[in-house]
């Protein structure tokens, strides 16, 4: 045996052999891997590491594209949001279809090849609203990707339109829906659900709704949203729907863990539902877990620089994670939060971070098609 050969636990080191033969890890041994330290959390990133060079080849992506983020006037009350607000609130907008054309046609003129448009649930909107957003941007350019509208707000648009999920996503898609953000997934465990979005689509109906876009051809983006109340098998809980999902469909694009920002929510106020804060290991765990976890599955695992700031979203690279996300134009959901990260980065600077973190960057498009390499 060299003498200098690290011994880690059998157990930790026997389930990291598993990922490494690409076999599948268990919730069980995913819980454990998210639970380890020392000696035993440099093995995990080390694993994590190598099997996303070995997939990626060492590249990590980003796209250049622009929030819309349409209106703030939403009715779901949800504790951990700070971007909403009431249809009587001085602050809350509503976007002209005008106003997201000017938006659209910034977006080209700096050469996004996306834009992703998200809003609030707002009462006063009905299903043209939505369908003419999607119809302005591809007006303004059919090549821009249109990657639009959380579950939460396909079920809305269903009730709004007295029709069917099917129904609805055919709809948005005739108008020009390419693909969906995997949004208001927050934790798909409903206990902790009832407590931090109440008046949200539940885990089955947003299960239904993703299976729904893929079987119509309509990818999708997977997230959680994590560090709050919920506990660490509610995290694998989560991290295995997603993985059951896309073993039956296969329509996910990309995983994107995201931090919660506790400085402004409701929820970060409620005594008696005590945060449990994730701080920068668990967040490299997490995102270790996710490639080993998803490694016969999702390919591409997301940072989240909004969240993280760019220089813990720089030292993810080294952490399972391939993909630095976007330029972000006009990110405020993130930013009403508490995020103090900015809601852009120019696209050399994202070239840069990546360079210097002994990546190879590359410009890739929505459906991680690689366009330029840098």
């Amino acid at each position: 045996m060299n003498s200098r050969e690290i011994i880690i636990d059998p157990k930790i080191r026997s389930i990291l052999k598993k990922a490494e033969d690409s076999e599948e890890i268990s919730p069980q041994e995913g819980l454990v891997l998210l639970k380890v330290t020392g000696k035993e959390f440099f093995a995990l990133q080390q694993t994590a590491d190598r099997l996303c060079f070995e997939k990626k080849e060492n590249v990590v992506t980003f796209v250049i594209n622009r929030n819309i983020n349409f209106t703030n006037i939403c009715y779901q009350g949800c504790k951990f949001c700070s971007f909403s607000v009431h249809n009587k609130h001085e602050d809350g907008y509503l976007l002209t279809i005008e106003q997201v054309r000017n938006k659209t046609e910034q977006a080209k003129d700096v050469g996004c090849t996306e834009v992703c448009i998200q809003g609030g649930i707002n009462p006063n909107l009905d299903i043209d609203y939505y369908l003419n957003i999607l119809k302005t941007v591809k007006q303004v350019d059919s090549k821009i990707h249109t990657h639009a509208f959380s579950p939460q707000e396909v079920y809305s648009m269903s009730n709004l339109y007295q029709t069917s999920i099917e129904e609805t996503l055919k709809e948005l898609k005739s108008a020009g829906l390419d693909s969906m953000p995997g949004t208001a997934a927050e934790i798909l465990v409903d206990k902790i659900r009832h407590i931090i979005c109440p008046n949200k689509i539940t885990s089955s109906q947003w299960i239904e709704i993703i299976k729904q876009a893929h079987i119509l051809g309509i990818p999708t983006t997977s997230t959680i949203m994590y560090g709050h109340i919920e506990e660490l098998k509610d995290r694998i809980s989560h991290l295995e729907i997603i993985r059951e999902l896309q073993r039956e469909t296969g329509g996910f694009t990309e995983f994107v863990p995201l931090p919660f920002v506790r400085e402004n929510p409701a929820l970060s106020k409620l005594p008696e539902f005590p945060l449990r804060p994730s701080y920068g290991m668990a967040d490299l765990k997490l995102f270790c877990v996710a490639r080993l976890f998803f490694n016969n599955y999702i390919d591409n695992i997301q940072c989240s620089w909004v969240k993280l700031g760019p220089k813990f979203a720089q030292v993810s690279l080294n952490y399972g994670v391939n993909d630095f996300s976007g330029t972000l134009m006009e990110e405020n959901i993130s930013k009403s939060a508490g995020a103090e990260f900015g809601e852009y980065l120019k696209p050399q600077e994202i070239i840069n971070i990546i360079k210097d973190a002994a990546k190879k960057p590359a410009q890739r498009d929505t459906l991680y098609k690689i366009l330029k390499y840098f």
